[in-house]
Parts: structure tokens; C-alpha cells; sequence
């Protein structure tokens, strides 16, 4: 099963044997245990910076952004050691490394570039939404497209610069602002608040990076 919604579900007498889950858990009980804490703690434990990754406070951002673009940069040090067709390789079906990156300057640019900084169009053509999106008009969405890396980290430097910039001047004061954009287009929210726009960066550098170390491992790996 791929990005469907379990809210809610209820499962009686079941069998969950070689399973594996990934993804958003809250509340979730198994035989009277509440597991979603006890993930979250090993999480910590084997990546003790995970949590810093939900920061309160402006410093905390700024630190938060600063480990990810060392953790970004030593996993783009390594996609560079393959050969540039395996950057394109979808393992299990799952986006390839380039694909992943296209995504990563789509969510900075929609969290930040739009709902942050204002601009109701901050996209690229080479900007790749999530599979399951919509579609809006106006917004590129081309998953085939095969840019090489040096033109996908083009973008990405900019859009990283973009959040570096906001950080550095960010304060506390601002985080407890909320935005509104209604432009059409995505996202468009009303009262949303700024923390949380950021903390939805953040969580897609730290999640992507993951996904993408796996992936390499995978294809590092004979046959």
C-alpha cells in the first residue's frame, strides 16, 4: 500500500507478520501499546539530530537548517560517485535520486517561496510535485523529465538560499505569525502559521535524505 490514509482504521484478530510500515504514526495501538512514542524515541536514538528537526524558537531553525544542508551535502558528494543514468534508477518504484532533489525545490519553493515569501508562482519548470497531487494549473509537473544533476542542483542551491536567507534574519517573534494565501494555486491556506510552513521543510529534507541514502545503498549494492 502506498500513500493511502489509515485514519481511524480498527483491525481485530489480524496477522502482521514480515511487515514493514513507514511512515506518519500517532496513536497507534498495538495489543494495548501505544508504539508511536516508542518509534519515535529509537528514531532519536540512532539519529540523535532527528530531534532537532521540530524546532520552537529561531535559533533552533537556524540550526536545524544548517544540519541538513551539511547532511544534503555529503549525500550529493556520494550520488555524484555513481554513474549518471543510476540517478535516474526508481528502486521499488520510489523516485530516483534527481526526482527526489526536483521535489525537495518544490516543497521550499511552496512553503516558503509562496506561502512564506509571498510569491504566488515561485516554481521552476523542473519543480515535481507528490505523485498523488492534483494538479493545479499553472504548476509544472513533468515526473519524466531527465535533467541532469548539475541542472536540478542548480535550483536546489537557489531554493536553499532562499530558506537560508529567511532563517538568518528570522525571529521569535515571527514564527508566531500566521499566513494566508488564497492565490490560485497550491498551497492555499488561510491563517496557517508560519512555524508550521517551516517545519514542513524541514521535515521533507530530513525524510527525502533518508529515502535517498536507502536507495543508494540499494543500488550500490551487485545486482
Amino acid at each position: 500500500m502506498r500513500a493511502v490514509d489509515l485514519t481511524g482504521v480498527q483491525m481485530r484478530g489480524v496477522e502482521l507478520v514480515d511487515v514493514e510500515i513507514s511512515g506518519e504514526l500517532q496513536n497507534v495501538i498495538v495489543n494495548g501499546v501505544d508504539i508511536a512514542p516508542l518509534v519515535k524515541g529509537e528514531l532519536n536514538r540512532r539519529m540523535p539530530e532527528r530531534a532537532k528537526m521540530r524546532p520552537d524558537d529561531s535559533d533552533g531553525f537556524r540550526e536545524a537548517w544548517a544540519i541538513l544542508e551539511r547532511l544534503w551535502k555529503d549525500t550529493v558528494a556520494r550520488a555524484m560517485t555513481f554513474p549518471a543514468g543510476a540517478l535516474h534508477l526508481n528502486v521499488d518504484d520510489e523516485w530516483s535520486f534527481i526526482q527526489t532533489l526536483r521535489h525537495l525545490n518544490f516543497a521550499s519553493a511552496a512553503w516558503v517561496g509562496r506561502m512564506v515569501l509571498g510569491n504566488s508562482s515561485p516554481w521552476h519548470p523542473l519543480d515535481l510535485p507528490w505523485d498523488e497531487a492534483p494538479g493545479w494549473d499553472g504548476i509544472p509537473w513533468d515526473r519524466d523529465a531527465r535533467p541532469s544533476l548539475e541542472e536540478v542542483l542548480t535550483v536546489r542551491r537557489e531554493r536553499q538560499r532562499m530558506v537560508r536567507h529567511l532563517l538568518e534574519s528570522l525571529t521569535d517573534d515571527q514564527l508566531a505569525i500566521k499566513v494566508t494565501r488564497s492565490e490560485p494555486g497550491w498551497p492555499a491556506m488561510e491563517n496557517f502559521p508560519l512555524k508550521e510552513c517551516l517545519r514542513i521543510v524541514l521535515n521533507e529534507e530530513w525524510q527525502h535524505r533518508l529515502y535517498a541514502e536507502r536507495d543508494l545503498d540499494r543500488l550500490q549494492k551487485p545486482g
